[in-house]
């Protein structure tokens, strides 16, 4: 019985807080040589033992390497796990900043609890959709059914321009049209 507990431990989703660390400790091993407990704890405003206590958990984990009053470094899945957090962080924040146009420091503190709250599936959805955005032009009334077909096209920007070429010639169409109408106007009021 024993045996299966460290199992348990590791199978068992990490908390809001441990992916803060390792988004943390991701992101100062960018900045940084070496990642040391006090950089943590100024990172994420606590103190030292806090940050000793979670550094043991997740070294459990195996996320981390780490021994006591040494430097620690992210293990390949932590590194995984800390890049993608960091990731749907910046998508977040990047989304409320440039879109809702929410100053940066706010948008910093929203992002990080709306990548907690929300479930892995919709902030993956949430992702593809600002990925969609900043890659498929958004031209013509449709623009967001192009996301369907984007998603179904495994992502492909080749398609955006295939979309973008259509509604180009769909618009040249319409004024070409609105062109006739116009002068079929013109002669019909003389």
């Amino acid at each position: 019985m024993e045996k299966n507990k460290p199992n348990s431990t590791l199978q068992k989703p990490l908390t809001s807080s441990m992916e803060d660390y390792l988004e943390a400790i991701y992101n100062l091993g960018k900045e940084k040589r070496v990642v040391r407990v006090k950089d943590i704890a100024k990172t994420l405003g606590v103190k030292m033992p806090t940050v000793t206590n979670m550094l043991k958990t997740l070294s459990k984990r195996e996320l981390i390497d780490y021994e006591k009053y040494e430097y620690l470094e992210l293990t390949k899945k932590g590194n995984r796990i800390g890049k993608e957090i960091d990731r749907r962080h910046n998508v977040l924040r990047n989304f409320l900043v440039s879109i809702l146009k929410i100053n940066s420091k706010k948008a910093d503190e929203e992002a990080c609890k709306m990548e907690h709250a929300i479930s892995h599936s919709t902030l993956e959805r949430f992702v593809e959709f600002m990925a969609f955005l900043q890659s498929c032009p958004r031209a013509g009334a449709g623009w967001l059914e192009n996301f369907d077909k984007y998603l179904q096209h495994d992502r492909d920007p080749n398609k955006c321009l295939e979309w973008m070429k259509e509604f180009s010639d769909e618009f040249k169409d319409t004024m070409e049209t609105i062109k006739e109408e116009d002068k079929g106007r013109g002669t019909q009021q003389r």
